[in-house]
């Protein structure tokens, strides 16, 4: 299908993108890798008035460090993401789950950035993101802004970014010491996940200290088990471990689709919660 006309803009600079954006406001579109708001046009589901093209602002990729917190710019690709040294070494479980996201061609013009805006709660990163705690800089015509990742998504393919802010970095805390693991579950290797699950697990004299999970596909956002994360304190074994994995989807709402039933969602939260968290802990 042909997608409707708009114009284009392509900015070299942060401002003058906010500039455009601000002119245009809801009915502007932002563009960096293509991969989600191109197949958006050619349906039809989106029709902007402005597509703003971010791919050539150089401020906007690239790792660096600042202290304990890996700073990440948005239009990093995944391929660049999950081969980052950086990454490797404090955020294993970013680096983890972006290898698993769709097939190579996707990961070679995908962006962080652009997923997270996205905001699909199917997706792989949104759920890592939150596990990781990490948060969202944007800037618009008022300056910056840092949202945290649990304020960040807000509902199905809704963010709490304003029209006229574009989303220019991502922090993560350093996870140094932390085990991890990312499990999903498609039917074919390039899909979505039916239902994501990643793990992150601090130990404590063979215990479990802290343990963050975050959860695909199980409600209209990307969600915290937080009844797991609770169970899972002090579990020292894999029986433990399997019984804190039962409240999984406690107070999620999986969605209902041609992929699965929410209750054979919730059974795949509680199985693929059990296999992350061992793995996380060296239990497997």
């Amino acid at each position: 299908m042909i997608p409707p006309a708009f114009d284009y803009a392509r900015p070299t600079t942060v401002d003058e993108a906010v500039r455009a954006l601000a002119d245009v406001g809801e009915d502007a579109k932002v563009l960096a890798g293509g991969q989600s708001l191109l197949m958006l046009l050619r349906l039809r589901l989106a029709f902007p008035e402005l597509v703003v093209d971010v791919g050539r602002i150089p401020e906007l990729r690239g790792v660096r460090e600042e202290g304990d917190t890996l700073v990440i710019g948005a239009t990093t690709t995944h391929h660049d993401v999950m081969r980052d040294p950086l990454v490797r070494r404090h955020a294993g479980l970013l680096a983890a789950a972006t290898a698993t996201v769709a097939d190579p061609a996707v990961r070679h013009r995908g962006t962080l950035g652009g997923s997270l805006a996205h905001a699909d709660p199917a997706g792989d990163l949104p759920a890592v993101l939150l596990a990781l705690e990490g948060e969202l800089v944007a800037v618009g015509p008022g300056g910056r802004r840092a949202i945290p990742a649990r304020e960040f998504f807000v509902d199905y393919l809704q963010t709490s970014l304003a029209p006229d802010e574009l989303l220019v970095e991502v922090r993560i805390p350093k996870a140094d010491g932390w085990g991890f693991h990312y499990e999903k579950f498609h039917r074919v290797a390039q899909s979505w996940p039916i239902v994501g699950v990643a793990a992150l697990v601090r130990r404590d004299d063979g215990r479990i200290a802290e343990a963050r999970i975050g959860l695909s596909n199980m409600g209209s956002t990307p969600l915290r088990a937080a009844a797991a994360e609770g169970a899972l304190s002090g579990a020292g074994d894999a029986q433990t471990v399997a019984r804190a994995a039962e409240s999984a989807a406690d107070g999620t709402r999986p969605p209902q689709d041609p992929s699965g039933s929410p209750e054979y969602r919730a059974h795949l939260a509680r199985v693929l919660t059990k296999r992350a968290v061992l793995a996380a802990a060296g239990m497997g």
